[in-house]
C-alpha cells in the first residue's frame, strides 16, 4: 500500500483544500484587501534576451529596437530595449498569486506607463498597493478592488506602473 497522495482534479485544486493543507493561498477575497496595504510580490524575474524575443515573435512585434542589435546600438538607448507589453504582462503575472488569483474578472487597466526602459539582463521587482475597494451594490457576493502596481529594476528605478480594477469574490457574502 502506498502512502502517496493522489491528486483529484476538481477537488484538490479548490482554494479551501489548498488552505487546509497549509499551502500558500492563491489570491485574496474581497475582505482580505486593506486600503493602503502594499504587497511585495515574489519572485523577481531577470529578463533574458530569449524572453523578450519570444514575446516579440509571439505577438508579431518585429520592431528592430527589440530584435536587431545593430539597429539598437544606433538608437537613443544604445542597446536592445525589452518590449513594453512584455514588462506589463510579466508584472501582471507576478502579481496574480497576491492580487487576482481568485478574481472573477480583471475589469480594466488604467494609466499604464513605462517611464524608463528595461534591458536584457535587468531583474524586475514588482509591488502592488491597494488604493480602494468597494462592495458591489447589485451582487453581494463580490466587490471591486483598485490597485496600483509598480515595477522596479535591480537599481530601484521605476520602469513601469499601472492601475487596475479587479472584481473579486467575497469570502462571506452574507456577513
Amino acid at each position: 500500500m502506498s502512502d502517496e497522495h493522489t491528486f483529484t482534479p476538481g477537488t484538490d485544486d479548490l482554494p479551501e483544500v489548498r488552505h487546509a493543507t497549509g499551502a500558500h493561498q492563491y489570491g485574496r477575497y474581497f475582505e482580505e484587501f486593506e486600503e493602503g496595504a502594499v504587497y511585495k510580490h515574489w519572485p523577481a524575474k531577470t529578463v533574458t534576451e530569449g524572453d523578450d524575443h519570444l514575446f516579440c515573435l509571439l505577438t508579431m512585434n518585429h520592431h528592430p529596437l527589440h530584435l536587431n542589435d545593430v539597429y539598437a546600438k544606433r538608437s537613443q538607448q544604445g542597446k536592445n530595449v525589452v518590449v513594453g507589453p512584455y514588462v506589463y504582462s510579466l508584472a501582471l503575472g507576478i502579481s496574480v498569486s497576491d492580487i487576482s488569483g481568485l478574481a472573477i474578472a480583471n475589469l480594466a487597466t488604467d494609466e499604464l506607463s513605462h517611464p524608463n526602459p528595461v534591458f536584457h539582463g535587468d531583474t524586475l521587482f514588482v509591488e502592488t498597493e491597494v488604493l480602494s475597494k468597494k462592495a458591489s451594490q447589485s451582487k453581494p457576493d463580490r466587490g471591486v478592488v483598485i490597485v496600483h502596481t509598480r515595477v522596479f529594476n535591480q537599481d530601484g528605478l521605476l520602469v513601469a506602473e499601472f492601475k487596475r480594477r479587479v472584481l473579486v469574490p467575497k469570502k462571506n457574502p452574507g456577513a
